[in-house]
C-alpha cells in the first residue's frame, strides 16, 4: 500500500503558481468529477483571500502552517483480540498526517454552508493557522480519543 502511494508521487507536479507539491495534492484532493481548473481557481482565489486578510505573511507559509496544525500525532485503530473490539492508540506515519489534515480542511470548508466555496476555504484555513476552527476541532477529537484509551497502547505490537 505505501509502495503504491510512492510510485505515483513520483509523478506528482509542483503546482504552476506556487511550486509546491503540497498544494497539487491538496488541489487533486479539492477536485470533484476531474475538473481540475475548477480546483485550482477555487484554491487560488482563496489564497488571494488569505493575501488581502493578512498582508504581511506569504499565502504559502499560512496555507503550510495550517496544514500542519492539523495533522494528527495519534490515532485510534480497531484491534480484535479475543472476543472484544478494542480503540487502540498508534503514531500516524507521516504522509498519513498530511493525507488527513487536507482531507480535514477540505471537509471542514464544504460543511459550511452559504458563500462561494473559495471564500469558506480560505475562513478555513485562516482558522486552522490560527489553531481554531473544525479541522483543527477535529485534529483534537482524535487526539482526546486517542488519550483516552491509551490503557490499551500495549494491544498495538501487531499490524492493523
Amino acid at each position: 500500500m505505501a509502495l503504491a502511494y510512492r510510485s505515483t508521487e513520483i509523478y506528482l507536479q509542483p503546482d504552476v503558481k506556487y511550486k509546491s507539491k503540497m498544494v497539487s495534492k491538496f488541489v487533486n484532493s479539492l477536485m470533484r468529477k476531474g475538473k481540475k481548473s475548477v480546483a485550482e481557481k477555487v484554491f487560488y482565489d482563496a489564497m488571494g483571500v488569505i493575501e488581502k486578510k493578512i498582508a504581511d505573511v506569504e499565502p504559502l507559509e499560512i496555507f503550510e502552517t495550517a496544514v500542519n496544525n492539523v495533522k494528527p500525532l495519534v490515532e485510534v485503530r480497531s484491534k480484535r483480540v479475543g472476543g472484544a473490539t478494542y480503540q487502540v492508540p498508534v503514531e500516524v506515519p507521516k504522509q498519513r498526517q498530511q493525507s488527513l489534515a487536507l482531507r480535514w480542511i477540505i471537509d471542514a470548508a464544504k460543511g459550511k454552508k452559504g458563500r462561494p466555496m473559495f471564500q469558506r476555504l480560505a475562513d478555513e484555513l485562516l482558522d486552522a493557522y490560527k489553531k481554531q476552527g473544525v479541522a483543527i476541532t477535529q485534529r483534537e477529537n482524535t487526539h482526546k480519543m486517542a488519550e483516552a484509551n491509551k490503557a490499551f497502547a500495549h494491544f498495538a505490537w501487531s499490524k492493523f
